[in-house]
């Protein structure tokens, strides 16, 4: 069924108010971000953004899932094109360089008294459901370890994927190291270093590649 006039203009609006938190996010942080404040740069008063946000939690989920949705479909987009794991692991760097507030609101510091929705994690489990999927099994010689056992119990993450536990783990390395380096480098921790952090993503990536 065709939208209303009315629902356009709903629709709109809540567009505009979340370019103007990005804006925020971007000058501020997360954490200061404030409705009132959109609300004067958007000329209007603070109530009348309530008729569209419940509050500033409801504009953080929405944010978050916006990323979050983002980050899923990219990585599925690639992996359509047949991308292996490396190809989707420098779509996931290109992807945060492109907007590096989209992707700190996601993976860096929590916003204090914010508790995200259960769906937000199940629209994350599908981002690590693609890495899952282009993730080779780990060598049959490969010992087992006690994570392995402890992940054969705990797939929430990964989506209830029924790949074998020591799989699990090698994609979960990959995302966990991956995510680290390019959390220090888009936090501004590399500046002065001296060194490419495009390098170091590629080392650790061959490293982790070469040893899973």
């Amino acid at each position: 069924m065709a939208e209303t006039p009315r629902e356009r203009y709903r629709a709109q609006v809540r567009a505009e108010i979340k370019e103007h938190a990005w804006e925020q996010i971007a000058t501020t942080g997360a954490s200061a971000l404030s409705l009132n404040a959109i609300a004067k740069r958007m000329g209007v008063s603070g109530p009348a953004l309530y008729r569209y946000y419940a509050g500033r939690d409801e504009l953080i989920t929405e944010l978050i899932r916006d990323a979050y949705r983002s980050l899923a479909d990219t990585l599925r987009a690639a992996a359509g094109t047949g991308a292996d794991l490396a190809a989707l692991a420098h779509t996931l760097r290109t992807w945060a360089l492109e907007d590096p507030q989209r992707y700190l609101l996601i993976y860096g510091t929590p916003v204090p008294g914010y508790h995200a929705p259960d769906d937000i994690t199940l629209i994350s489990a599908e981002t690590m459901a693609v890495l899952l999927d282009a993730c080779p099994p780990p060598p049959p010689d490969r010992p087992a370890t006690p994570f392995d056992s402890h992940l054969a119990r705990h797939r929430e993450w990964a989506g209830g994927d029924s790949a074998p536990p020591a799989t699990l783990h090698r994609a979960l390395s990959v995302w966990t190291r991956l995510h680290g380096v390019l959390s220090l480098e888009l936090a501004g921790h590399f500046a002065g270093m001296g060194f490419d952090p495009a390098m170091l993503f590629a080392a650790e990536l061959e490293d982790l590649l070469a040893g899973a």
